[in-house]
C-alpha cells in the first residue's frame, strides 16, 4: 500500500506512463520518464498517464506504487530500465529508492523513495 508524503506536478516533456520513474526535463517545471540507470531520478509518476505537454503528478517522498520491469526482491535498491520501470540497481547506478515488496515484470510494487547513488 502506498503512502505518499509529497506530490509534485509538472509539465510532461514527453509521454509519461503511470507508476514510472521520472527525472527532470530540459527546462524548469518539466519532467520526463527516466530511460536509464544513470539518469538522475526524482520521483515516480502517479496513476494517470500524461501526453507530452500535459500535466503529470509525481511522488517525491514516502512510499509510492511503482511498476517493476523485472524480478525484484524486497529490500533491493531500484533504478530505471529503458521504459522507466523499476529494476534492481547495480553498483554505480542512480537509484530511486528501496523495494518494499518482491515482484516480477509488470507487477505494481511499492518503493520507499530515497533517490541517490548506489
Amino acid at each position: 500500500m502506498s503512502h505518499v508524503l509529497m506530490w509534485r506536478a509538472a509539465d510532461a516533456g514527453g509521454a509519461v506512463s503511470p507508476h514510472r520513474i521520472v527525472k527532470y526535463g530540459d527546462a524548469d517545471g518539466k519532467v520526463v520518464q527516466s530511460a536509464a540507470a544513470a539518469d538522475a531520478h526524482v520521483g515516480v509518476s502517479g496513476r494517470a498517464s500524461a501526453a507530452s505537454g500535459g500535466r503529470v503528478e509525481f511522488a517525491r517522498a514516502g512510499i509510492a506504487d511503482i511498476e517493476y520491469g523485472g524480478n525484484v526482491a524486497r529490500g533491493a535498491l531500484l533504478t530505471a530500465d529503458a521504459d522507466g520501470k523499476a529494476v534492481a540497481a547495480a553498483d554505480g547506478n542512480r537509484v530511486i529508492g528501496i523495494a518494499e515488496v518482491s515482484g516480477a515484470d509488470g507487477d505494481i510494487g511499492q518503493v520507499l523513495l530515497a533517490p541517490g547513488l548506489h
